[in-house]
C-alpha cells in the first residue's frame, strides 16, 4: 500500500516511514509528488491535520496522512501548542524555538514545568472522504532547564521523560518510535488500515 504524507519536515517523515515500514506501507513525501504546502489556518491540531491531508489527496488522487503535533506546556497555558514549529517566528529553527521556550519558563519551578507532546494523525482516502480517520497520541513529561541529548528533533532535547529519566533526545530512535506521541497515534492509524 502507498500513502502520501502531507509534510515537508524531513525528521517527521523519517519517523513515519520507519513506523509504517512494520506494515509494509510505503510512505511517499508530498514534495516527491509536487504537492504545494498549504497554510495551517486551523485553530486545533485536528483542523490543521485535516487541511494538510485533504490538500495532499486533492493534488495526488492518493490516500494521505497528515500529522499535526506540538508541545503543550501547562505553565504557559498550553503554549506553544499548534504554533510549536513556528513559536519563535515563521522562519524559526529548532534552536530558536527551544531558546524562546526556556526564556519564557525562566524562574518557573520544576513542579510547574509539566508538559505533553500532542499528536493528531489524520488519514483520508480521498479529498472528498467524509469520514477521516483521526487518531491521537499524547506523551507526558516535563521541560528541563537546559537542552540535553543529540537524538530526535524539535523540542526533544528539553522534554524530560520521567519513566526513562532522560530527555527524549537521549532516547534511542528505536525506543522513541515505540513510546512517543507520534508513535502512539501512528499505531492506532495502522490498526485501522
Amino acid at each position: 500500500m502507498k500513502i502520501v504524507i502531507a509534510s515537508n519536515n524531513k525528521d517527521k517523515i523519517e519517523e513515519v516511514k520507519t513506523i509504517f515500514a512494520q506494515k509494509n506501507i510505503e510512505v511517499i513525501p508530498q514534495a516527491q509528488l509536487q504537492v504545494p504546502e498549504i497554510e495551517e489556518t486551523g485553530l486545533t491540531f485536528v483542523e490543521n491535520a485535516i487541511l494538510k491531508a485533504r490538500n495532499a489527496c486533492k493534488h495526488t488522487n492518493m490516500p494521505a496522512i497528515a500529522d499535526d503535533s506540538g508541545l503543550e506546556v501547562d505553565a504557559l497555558e498550553k503554549r506553544p501548542g499548534i504554533y510549536s514549529s513556528r513559536y519563535a517566528g515563521p522562519q524559526a529553527i529548532y534552536a530558536d524555538n527551544i531558546a524562546k521556550l526556556l526564556q519564557e519558563l525562566r524562574g518557573v519551578p520544576k513542579a510547574r514545568r509539566t508538559a505533553r507532546f500532542q499528536c493528531i494523525i489524520v488519514l483520508l482516502k480521498s479529498a472528498i472522504d467524509p469520514t477521516p480517520i483521526i487518531c491521537q497520541g499524547a506523551w507526558k513529561g516535563e521541560i528541563t532547564l537546559a537542552p540535553a541529548g543529540t537524538n530526535g528533533f524539535g523540542y526533544d532535547s528539553v522534554f524530560w521523560v520521567p519513566a526513562h529519566q532522560c530527555t527524549a533526545a537521549q532516547l534511542t530512535p528505536e525506543l522513541k518510535n515505540k513510546i512517543s506521541h507520534r508513535a502512539q497515534a501512528l499505531q492506532k492509524i495502522m490498526c485501522s488500515i
